[in-house]
């Protein structure tokens, strides 16, 4: 099809993921992808695209209902390239700051690097882990896929795997061989992770601080009395003298990292610790992965100012397969991809901007960024650059998601929308006289017990 074609069945079917008030959330994605920089969502209703009066753009994310699983599925056929197995995916959280709204639910205190908190780097608000699947060309672009809102009391750890054997239940029928590869910050938990995702057709890869240990499996006959060793030689990230030979090596050249090495450990566990009000008093379980230790000559163009360091990994697959060592240190490397899209829909389509009260109008509005994004990825290779005189020329489909944005707006015309007229309606009678809404019910950030 036509990348034209593509653009126009997608958003026909988005339209029918819009249970209650299809129209008016239609058209709100609309004024949110031609709008520029707003103060609030109520200046949206004053796009062109956007046909309905501004109270209809509350009413939507307030009453309006959005086919969650039929949306995901929709966005899994449209993924970001074709043809380069294994799927990459990036895994990750990010925070909708809503420090001051004391009358929102379901609120929890979260790390956030630029924002404080009694001078400590946590805020209040609503977590999202998102789901992205990444591309290794050089660009910005990711495809978002999946989005969860995180409860207070819910684990980041068992919340991802849920959504990953989700993610691996829809995938495209061209991918059903391939084995997806699922990367990870250092807020993960590598063994929560893979006992989550055993026995399931995936790859994951975690990164790790570099202060941790590792142990071999024990060696030599068993002691004659007592209790069996559980573990073996110890590994010590920090020094090099108790690392055996590798059972993996890799080492390629790089245009923005120079010279690369990877090697890797196969066969070596963690001590998991027992956690307190444990109902079983039996032993910790030994859960086996491969480490995998990336070293780089120098950093990329622009950061170039700091020292390169070393970079620990953790990563499972499927019982019998081994990791591609090139393939683990680049994945990771395009993991950072999602931090643009993250500050593309915040600070561009303004996704932490409302100040809604209720998460679940909260969660509408994110799914119509994730819809809204899609689409400027669809229509990437439609679009005229409009370009500043002072930016850089781009081929038609190395544009970035900000040039993308500039010329959909006359693209809307040709592809059309699904949205029917606005009808008219009377004046709304408003409160009755003499009622008062009252005080809103307060509710307090809830902190997680560790």
């Amino acid at each position: 099809m036509e990348p034209l074609d593509v653009l126009r069945a997608f958003r026909d079917s988005l339209y029918r993921c819009f249970e209650r008030r299809a129209d008016a959330l239609f058209e709100l994605g609309d004024a949110i992808l031609t709008a520029e920089v707003v103060p609030s969502p109520v200046h949206l209703s004053l796009e062109p695209s956007h046909r309905r009066g501004w109270g209809s753009l509350y009413a939507a994310l307030d009453q309006g209902r959005i086919d969650a699983p039929t949306l995901r599925r929709l966005l899994a056929r449209h993924p970001l390239a074709r043809g380069e197995p294994p799927p990459v995916y990036a895994v990750d959280v990010s925070v909708w700051p809503r420090c001051d709204a004391e009358s929102s639910p379901q609120r929890g205190y979260y790390y956030h690097p630029s924002r404080h908190s009694a001078g400590q780097p946590i805020v209040a608000g609503w977590a999202y882990q998102w789901v992205a699947r990444l591309g290794f060309a050089r660009e910005s672009w990711t495809a978002p896929v999946d989005v969860e809102r995180l409860l207070p009391m819910e684990n980041s750890n068992a919340v991802a795997a849920e959504q990953v054997k989700a993610l691996l239940g829809r995938s495209p029928p061209e991918e059903a061989t391939a084995v997806p590869l699922f990367v990870f910050d250092a807020g993960y938990d590598p063994v929560r992770l893979q006992q989550g995702l055993e026995g399931r057709r995936c790859q994951i890869l975690v990164r790790l601080r570099a202060g941790r240990c590792f142990y071999a499996d024990p060696s030599g006959p068993p002691a004659p009395t007592g209790r069996s060793r559980r573990h073996g030689d110890k590994f010590e990230c920090k020094d090099p003298a108790s690392w055996p030979e590798p059972s993996a090596e890799h080492t390629c050249e790089d245009a923005g990292y120079g010279t690369v090495r990877v090697r890797a450990w196969a066969g070596l566990h963690p001590k998991v610790q027992a956690h307190a009000g444990r109902g079983s008093r039996g032993p910790t379980p030994i859960v086996r992965g491969t480490l995998v230790l990336v070293e780089v000559e120098r950093l990329p163009r622009g950061e170039r100012r700091r020292e390169p360091r070393v970079l620990w990994l953790w990563w499972h697959g499927p019982e019998g397969a081994a990791p591609d060592l090139d393939l683990l240190w680049r994945a990771y490397t395009r993991r950072f991809d999602l931090e643009h899209t993250f500050r593309f829909l915040k600070q561009t389509l303004g996704w932490s901007t409302p100040r809604v009260r209720h998460p679940e109008q909260a969660d509408r509005w994110t799914w119509l960024m994730v819809a809204a994004y899609t689409q400027l990825r669809l229509a990437r290779g439609c679009v005229a650059d409009r370009r500043l005189p002072w930016e850089r020329r781009y081929a038609s489909a190395q544009l970035t998601p900000l040039r993308v944005r500039r010329g959909v707006l006359a693209l809307l015309p040709m592809v059309g929308t699904p949205a029917k007229p606005p009808k008219p309606c009377g004046r709304s009678p408003g409160r009755p006289k003499g009622r008062r809404s009252g005080r809103a019910k307060r509710y307090p950030a809830l902190k997680k017990a560790t």
